[in-house]
């Protein structure tokens, strides 16, 4: 009876009724507190210092500082006012408005005994003036006493600090000996809207709305303007140099920026002045040193900006081209998008180093592929792997295309996919330095019964690669010197997603790099100081700290040591023994599967039929640097027609003369040609034809046709 007494428990009582929501004038409450706070933020009248607090702490420092600075700008302005008083009294007294009247109305002598006369009696009230207020004041000092001079003398002060609360050198004030200026001069409203005049961003009877007031931003001064409408942020990026010219700093230290997303409009830029130059320092370390293990997914660390914000680089899904002229850190650079790739055990690597130097040796012991060289073995054998990776990347699309939509959504590759060992599609990424030695070689290879240049070849592969690798986990990296036509084709250079320019000589190379017309976007890499090492402007694919809407950003990269290289590489090798994904060259199997070298011919488009029997016949020059310089528009009938005389010997840096009479001498005569300029008209110029360079390659190749049938 115990236990039965226990098990049955006794019900609670039922109750019948409605809910009522006591909790309704609360909520009323919380909606009223959340429209107020709402109009707060959004409201101009509010001073932006009460939004939030780090403006108001901002605005307390700044309100600290001015107090423990007023008693000094108070003497000085003192000081001033009195030296502006004193000039304008010396101009009054002396009538030099009515004396400029009568010289400019050429009625000077006419007027001189007018402003004699006029001269004398001014000094008549100057000194009429003067004796009143020292009767004044000494009237007052006897009947009030002492209290007098300190009233008069604080009221003088106050005119006179007013007189000259601005100092000279400022707007609307002329100064006796111009001087260096200070940042906090040039980050004054009204000299910003000057600048913007003086560099014709705005009219003259325009001005500049002030969005976020000047404020220290790191070693810096930041300050946020709108433009008057019509006027564009892009045109103060382009005119970046104009404008840092009008501020009196160097355009090193000048950072403008349009303010894109929800809070920004084509029309509002941001500025930020550094204090001096942000890249004259010592550079920073990788952060990756610190790290045990890297995620390939993640954006890599791979330097900082001006202001020394983190700059990460995306690589999955994407390419990166790296160029620059010799020993301004092309290597350095390629070695840390590396450096994220090596420390995720389950990526990938294939290096081919062509300049046959030690600066990739470090990662040996964790690559699947490797070589350092630069002779015809290393040509073949990249070769090769680029079959390798195009039958690969072939057959993974054809395995994706078997998993489930739950698994491969996309037919990406996915986290998921790329760990997966049992589906064997890690991330993989081709690492080539000096990658225009390959892309250059005209060694004669057989494809497809056609004979072709193997650079030509490689080329081609590379740029399937590049456009069809990215969704299914290949990562193609390429460092090179300046890639022009001949050196990187201009297929590949379109599909390279991400782009990185430290040093070149000339606006063109930085063109070639970045992409077209990016000079006049205000991004030129021929612009950087040779003294900055690892700086360069990068062209980002994808997000990045700094927005996903970013167009380019100078970057100077994070310093790699070959210790830390080193270091990252032996941790790299000791992550995929714990995870048991070392293979080829790591392992000690550098053989290559056997290939259907008919089947990848065909997956690139059988292209070899494209290609000009000019790359494998020995040109006479000049037409041998003329074809180099024209590229795939030689071979291509859609490219370009037509090409300026003066365009070739600028670039090829020949004789004007000279080179007319040795290309007429090839059978390539210039002719005149209507081209369009920048604001739209024609223009009559001389040039050859494409056309013509054609014929004249086909007559030399006819003519060495002809020696080889007699030999």
């Amino acid at each position: 009876m115990t236990s039965s007494r226990s098990e049955i428990e006794k019900a609670p009582p039922v109750f019948d009724g409605e809910l009522v929501d006591d909790a309704a004038p609360r909520s009323s409450r919380r909606a009223v507190r959340e429209a107020v706070g709402s109009w707060w933020q959004r409201s101009s009248r509010v001073p932006v210092a009460l939004k939030n607090r780090q403006a108001f702490t901002q605005a307390l420092k700044d309100f600290v500082v001015q107090v423990l600075r007023s008693p000094f700008r108070f003497v000085s302005a003192v000081a001033r006012g009195l030296l502006a008083a004193v000039r304008w009294w010396r101009k009054w007294v002396t009538v030099h408005d009515y004396r400029d009247a009568a010289e400019q109305s050429e009625k000077l002598a006419d007027k001189f005994t007018e402003i004699r006369a006029l001269t004398l009696f001014r000094w008549k009230v100057t000194a009429a003036a003067t004796v009143t207020t020292a009767v004044v004041v000494w009237v007052a000092y006897v009947l009030c006493g002492s209290v007098v001079w300190w009233s008069v003398g604080g009221a003088v002060g106050v005119a006179l600090a007013v007189l000259g609360r601005r100092k000279d050198g400022s707007p609307g004030r002329k100064p006796v000996l111009s001087g260096p200026r200070s940042l906090t001069w040039t980050m004054d409203p009204q000299v910003l809207v000057d600048a913007f005049r003086d560099t014709k961003l705005i009219g003259k009877d325009e001005t500049l709305r002030l969005v976020e007031r000047a404020h220290r931003q790191g070693e810096g001064w930041a300050i946020t303007v709108d433009l008057p409408a019509t006027r564009k942020a892009a045109d103060v990026v382009k005119n970046r140099e104009a404008l840092a010219s009008a501020l009196a700093v160097d355009e090193v230290q000048l950072i403008a920026e349009r303010v894109r997303g929800n809070g920004g409009h084509a029309g509002r830029v941001a500025l930020w002045v550094a204090d001096e130059d942000p890249y004259a320092g010592p550079p920073l370390r990788t952060p990756l040193l610190g790290v045990r293990h890297w995620d390939a997914w993640r954006p890599v660390p791979f330097g900082h900006d001006a202001r020394g914000r983190k700059v990460s680089l995306p690589l999955v899904w994407t390419s990166l081209l790296i160029g620059a002229i010799p020993r301004q850190g092309k290597t350095f650079a390629e070695r840390l998008a590396a450096a994220g790739l090596i420390l995720d055990p389950y990526t990938r690597l294939y290096v081919a180093d062509f300049k046959g130097g030690k600066d990739w040796d470090a990662c040996q012991p964790c690559a699947h592929r490797f070589f350092s060289g630069d002779d015809d073995a290393h040509l073949f054998a990249f070769k090769t792997w680029l079959e390798e990776l195009v039958s690969e990347t072939q057959g993974r699309y054809g395995r994706m295309r078997e998993l489930d939509d739950e698994t491969c959504p996309e037919s990406k590759i996915t986290p998921a996919i790329s760990r997966d060992t049992t589906l064997n599609m890690p991330i993989t990424a081709v690492i080539v330095d000096e990658a225009h030695i390959p892309l250059e070689s005209r060694i004669p290879i057989e494809v497809e019964g056609q004979k072709v240049p193997l650079g030509k070849y490689l080329g081609e592969l590379l740029t399937w690669l590049a456009k069809k690798g990215p969704a299914a986990g290949i990562v193609v990296i390429l460092a090179t010197q300046r890639p022009d036509a001949t050196s990187l084709p201009t297929a590949l250079r379109a599909v390279l997603g991400s782009r990185f320019a430290l040093r070149v000589m000339d606006w063109r190379d930085s063109n070639i790099i970045l992409g077209e017309q990016m000079n006049t976007r205000g991004y030129d890499s021929s612009k950087l100081f040779a003294s900055h090492k690892g700086v360069g402007i990068l062209r980002p694919d994808g997000d990045t700290e700094a927005g996903a809407d970013v167009l380019a950003m100078t970057v100077r990269t994070y310093y790699m040591p070959n210790t830390d290289w080193k270091t990252i590489c032996e941790r790299g090798r000791m992550l995929r023994e714990e995870a048991g994904t070392l293979t080829g060259h790591a392992i000690g199997a550098d053989s290559v599967h056997m290939l259907d070298r008919a089947a990848v011919a065909k997956a690139i488009g059988g292209s070899t039929t494209a290609v000009p029997d000019a790359d494998l016949v020995e040109l006479p020059e000049p037409l041998a640097s003329v074809v180099d310089y024209i590229g795939d528009d030689l071979a291509e009938h859609d490219g370009r027609a037509f090409v300026p005389t003066a365009e070739l010997v600028e670039a090829l840096d020949i004789e004007p003369t000279a080179f007319g009479k040795q290309m007429a001498d090839l059978g390539c005569r210039s002719k005149r040609e209507r081209i369009p300029t920048t604001d739209g008209s024609l223009r009559q110029v001389r040039g050859y034809f494409i056309a013509d360079i054609r014929a004249a390659v086909a007559q030399v190749e006819g003519r060495a046709a002809d020696g080889d049938g007699r030999n």
